[in-house]
């Protein structure tokens, strides 16, 4: 009886001391893996108050760990690692060595707790070896203890590759609004509770100025004769423009153009103008459908100073000698783009004046469409208008505009080319191609052809704003 009593009380005290131990095991591996997850989330902590601090160029740290890459794996979704397993596996391992290093684990994530962690070596460039065998002894503690969470693979990250460029989403532009308002008058002594109404600005200045020359010397005994020559080409461009980004545009060009040539085969006068233009452009536009908008024209241009025949004192032109004035009314296609600003302006209403000041002094209005007698002249028909501003090149920019007006009888036709050859800022070189079709002039003995052209090449200072 005695024996059964012992044996009961044998059995008794080993089924509890083992659930006692299963007991004390199961609340320890709980707390290591809580006491993981928080030192994880405190170490997260950290790294993201230093990564503010270091991206802030206004606060300087006295004193900040600069996050460690090297412990990414703890950071991310729990995954399987291969690396951990190798190096339980290695050949130099045994059973008290796991238990060493398991125990090693389990104190390094119990220091976060009270801080009381061992400094890594983040000196040499054992760091990163270090840091790497220190976060494997932790992983394996968790694949052991808490399968459940791995939730990836490392296999899984070895065929992924970067985004196509068409499958990256592009943060759109965002339009600078605040470059659009601004004060109408500044704003002082503002009391609490006024109301300040600050209207959109749709207005765009922007100008251009240059100043170009160009000689040519010839000795009195050269070879194949000739005379010596200066010239100097200057032109200034100014333009205002409106575009509330909705119905309406209005733009503005004035541009003034000014060239004089010595003139040593004339004995009447010294210097003639080869360059003489004042021109005023205007158009005023109500959207009708995307880029076609109803247009209003109206162009006036003139010159600056009179221009002589050779070798006598009769005058060719002057300034109001002559001018002119075109209006028009038409549909305008409007394109612009970072390299090229297009516009295409049909009106198929257009009305020309052509006003001649000294009518009694030049020798022949009738190049200007005038009849001999008369002071002014009115031209009704259509007329096309065609500008193109492209940046062909980073250093080539090419300025073109079409005229073509008809009076259905008539036909007077004006293409100018400027190409603008930028060396720098404040250098260049300009070819100007000027050609015109006039066909209401008639003919003499010297002029056997009613197309003309006008070719001049400069280099010298040039300025945008």
């Amino acid at each position: 009886m005695k024996k059964y009593f012992v044996l009961l009380s044998c059995l008794a005290y080993f089924f509890t001391s083992s659930y006692s131990q299963r007991r004390e095991n199961k609340h320890y591996s709980n707390d290591v893996v809580t006491n993981f997850y928080d030192s994880l989330a405190q170490k997260s902590s950290a790294y993201y108050a230093n990564y503010a601090l270091w991206n802030n160029l206004d606060t300087i740290p006295q004193y900040s760990e600069i996050p460690n890459p090297d412990l990414y794996k703890l950071f991310v979704p729990p995954t399987y690692y291969q690396e951990p397993i190798e190096e339980i596996s290695n050949i130099d391992w045994s059973p008290s060595m796991y238990t060493r290093n398991r125990s090693a684990a389990i104190d390094s994530i119990l220091c976060f707790k009270n801080d009381s962690c061992p400094s890594l070596p983040y000196d040499n460039l054992e760091k990163s070896k270090a840091t790497n065998s220190w976060v494997n002894k932790i992983l394996m503690n968790v694949y052991l203890k808490k399968p459940e969470i791995v939730l990836k693979n490392e296999a899984d990250f070895k065929n992924l590759k970067f985004l196509d460029d068409n499958k990256i989403v592009k943060r759109p532009k965002k339009e600078d609004v605040i470059s659009l308002l601004e004060p109408e008058a500044p704003v002082e002594n503002l009391n609490e509770g006024e109301l300040i109404v600050v209207r959109p600005n749709f207005w765009t200045h922007k100008g251009n100025g240059y100043a170009q020359f160009t000689q040519h010397y010839i000795s009195d005994n050269w070879y194949k004769g000739g005379e010596s020559t200066n010239a100097l080409l200057s032109g200034l461009i100014l333009e205002a423009n409106y575009n509330d980004r909705q119905k309406i545009q209005f733009d503005n060009r004035m541009e003034i153009k000014l060239g004089f040539i010595t003139a040593p085969s004339d004995t009447v006068h010294k210097y003639k103008t080869n360059a003489d233009l004042f021109r005023i452009t205007s158009k005023l536009g109500v959207q009708a459908h995307k880029n076609w908008y109803y247009t209003l024209g109206l162009d006036f241009k003139t010159q600056f100073f009179a221009n002589y025949k050779t070798n006598t004192n009769d005058l060719i032109s002057n300034i109001l000698s002559p001018a002119q004035m075109d209006l028009t009314l038409g549909m305008d296609f409007k394109k612009s783009n970072k390299n090229y600003t297009l516009s295409l302006l049909t009106s198929p209403f257009a009305y020309t004046f052509i006003f001649i000041k000294d009518n009694d002094r030049i020798i022949n209005t009738t190049t200007f469409n005038v009849k001999d007698g008369d002071r002014t002249a009115n031209l009704f028909g259509s007329k096309f208008t065609g500008t193109l501003q492209w940046k062909m090149f980073p250093s080539v920019v090419w300025d073109s505009k079409l005229e073509y007006f008809t009076t259905y009888n008539n036909v007077i036709a004006n293409w100018e080319n400027t190409f603008n050859f930028v060396l720098n800022r404040y250098l260049s070189t300009k070819l100007f191609v000027h050609a015109r079709f006039d066909d209401g002039v008639a003919l003499s003995g010297n002029n056997h052809s009613y197309f003309q052209i006008q070719e001049l090449l400069s280099f010298g200072l040039n300025y945008k704003w």
